[in-house]
């Protein structure tokens, strides 16, 4: 960077950080000074990436000065002059389109990329957006005694994403996973454990035996009523806090907990705090009932308890079941408020499905209408439902049978090549690592409202934009060096040759790579996963285009060889970055 000339300061821009933001900063002076009396930091807001061909473009209505487009236009143009940034200008209809110098371009992106990568830890991509600022993110959240279904897999893998986002852009993150762990299901089990329970089974695997003891009980409910009424009377000595009947659900917690842990680990998912609905006490409960009471909102049905939303369009909700047991509503509303008494969040998202949206309506709904300041700090980040994701035989929907299969599809397909599978150290890792992504992938695609169909085909296909076709060109790009050990290790970046990279192909792979920073902020503004995703297979298409023209081996040049082996090494540095923020293990050899 410092052989470039020097820029006014621009707020909300990250030279150091992200070095195209200089580039944007070198337009937005050109059309500043030629077209008083816009400013500098005006004109950068409006400095856009280009469509194809085109780096950067401006529209210039979009200031709203007085005379035409066209006189505007060559007011700049007639002022332009090629410097170290900038190489050309054109006018098109109502707008500027401009071109960075390729030198300079490459030198300040590879650079930085270098620079920032190898630093400890890695920062290229991150930015200080959220200095001074704590997120809490509530995500994944499933039962205990239930098996980790498929369902709460979206939540797991979109709330990791946001937890790695959050992070990567400077918050104090808390990643939480709230259990269900409470209500009267508990109640059904104890009943059915008296009856099918087996403690040596619930050693082996707790959360598969209390499932299974759900499942039976459940039918027993179905036939007999009275167990229903068994199952509420031991709930309700659970909340009066009855140490008898606490007892057991304690140790299936633990074991369930534990159990998680390694699904989450495996999943390469982490959390700071496991709590759950059980945690939350009843004083805060008590109080939210009590202010609502004083605002007239809660009234008696049959000595239930309900609160009234009706004209803000959010129905009824129960509060207080006529036994005077909990709901999670009230437990929700109790949990948010002794949350903002312990960690004094600045925000607080919840990642729950799109079908519990008037659930999460009527419940920040409750806390603003209880007048806490913080109400409105709280978000609900939706999805929509996962279809038709089963075994291939179509059977389970457990998580860890989806993986496990997934894991053996690839397995077969790597063990097709005789000589590469006997490269690879562990081919059980591997094929686990290719079988995740491939579920990953397929679930952060598209925009996470929407709706979509699992499909074994496309999860476990290396062709098209799948996880497995990310994993190959990691890998690829990583055997670089192991194939050119005659390049390294590479001399420092001031004495690369950095101007014989000219190929269209190696430009586009720069130019992507000083967007990255700009990837991770929109995906901030957004929460979506999908415009990473979009971001890894523009990358990794751009570099599958590169290997027939920018060839590392076989380069008689060596100062031209080197350069570009320092190309694909960025390429493959920033590729394995954005693969991490998705929570994705990249490899380096399948």
């Amino acid at each position: 960077m410092s052989s470039l000339p020097s820029l006014p300061e621009v707020p909300g821009a990250e030279p150091n950080r992200a070095v195209l933001d200089s580039f944007k900063i070198a337009i937005a002076k050109r059309i500043a000074d030629a077209l008083p009396p816009l400013t500098i930091d005006k004109v950068y807001a409006g400095v856009d990436y280009g469509k194809k061909g085109v780096d950067f473009t401006v529209a210039l209505p979009r200031f709203r000065l007085p005379g035409k487009v066209d006189e505007l236009a060559k007011a700049v143009i007639d002022q332009f002059q090629a410097d170290d940034y900038i190489e050309s200008v054109v006018h098109d209809k109502a707008f500027l389109h401009f071109t960075c110098r390729t030198s300079s371009l490459v030198r300040a992106v590879l650079t930085q990329v270098h620079t920032l990568t190898n630093q400890e830890p890695s920062v290229y991509g991150t930015n200080t957006t959220g200095q001074g600022k704590k997120v809490i993110i509530e995500y994944s959240s499933p039962n205990i005694a239930k098996s980790f279904h498929v369902g709460h897999l979206r939540s797991t893998i979109i709330g990791a994403f946001l937890t790695n986002l959050y992070r990567a852009s400077g918050w104090e993150v808390i990643a939480m996973n709230y259990l269900g762990d409470w209500g009267t299901q508990f109640g059904l089990i104890a009943v059915g454990f008296e009856k099918y329970g087996s403690q040596e089974e619930l050693q082996k695997d707790a959360i598969k035996h209390l499932y299974d003891v759900y499942v039976k009980v459940n039918k027993d409910a179905e036939a007999d009523p009275q167990v229903k009424v068994d199952a509420a009377a031991w709930f309700k000595r659970m909340e009066d806090g009855d140490e008898d009947a606490l007892k057991n659900w304690r140790v299936w917690r633990e074991l369930s907990v534990k159990k998680y842990e390694e699904e989450y680990a495996r999943l390469n998912v982490h959390f700071d705090n496991y709590t759950g609905e059980s945690k939350v006490g009843k004083k805060w409960q008590d109080i939210a009932l009590q202010r609502l009471d004083e605002l007239g909102l809660i009234s008696d049905v049959d000595g239930a308890k309900l609160v009234d939303l009706e004209k803000w369009k959010l129905g009824k909700a129960v509060l207080r079941k006529k036994d005077g047991t909990s709901i999670y509503l009230t437990r929700d509303i109790g949990g948010a408020i002794e949350r903002y008494e312990q960690y004094k969040f600045d925000k607080m998202i919840y990642v729950v499905s799109s079908q519990q949206d008037l659930h999460l309506g009527q419940f920040f709904k409750v806390l603003r209408l209880m007048e806490f300041p913080w109400a409105d700090k709280l978000e609900h980040v939706n999805y929509g439902l996962v279809l038709g994701m089963s075994t291939r035989k179509g059977t389970a929907v457990f998580l860890d049978q989806i993986i496990r299969e997934a894991a053996s599809v690839m397995h077969e397909q790597m063990r097709r090549n005789e000589e590469k599978y006997a490269s690879i150290e562990d081919p059980e890792y591997t094929s686990l690592e290719v079988g995740l992504t491939g579920i990953k992938i397929q679930d952060m695609a598209a925009k996470r409202i929407n709706n979509y169909t699992f499909s074994w085909d496309r999860m476990t296909s290396f062709e098209g934009d799948t996880g497995p076709y990310l994993q190959y060109a990691h890998v690829r790009l990583t055997s670089l060096t192991r194939k050119n050990p005659e390049l390294l290790p590479l001399p420092p970046p001031t004495e690369i040759a950095t101007d014989t990279i000219t190929e269209p192909a190696a430009r586009e792979i720069v130019f992507l790579l000083g967007t990255y920073p700009d990837v991770v902020k929109t995906a901030l503004r957004t929460h979506e996963p999908s415009g990473v995703v979009t971001y890894l297979f523009r990358l990794s298409h751009a570099i599958s285009s590169a290997w027939e023209t920018v060839v590392v081996k076989g380069e008689a040049d060596v100062d031209k060889a080197r350069a570009r082996m320092w190309l694909y090494v960025c390429a493959r540095d920033v590729l394995g970055a954005a693969m991490r923020l998705l929570s994705i293990r990249p490899l380096e050899r399948m």
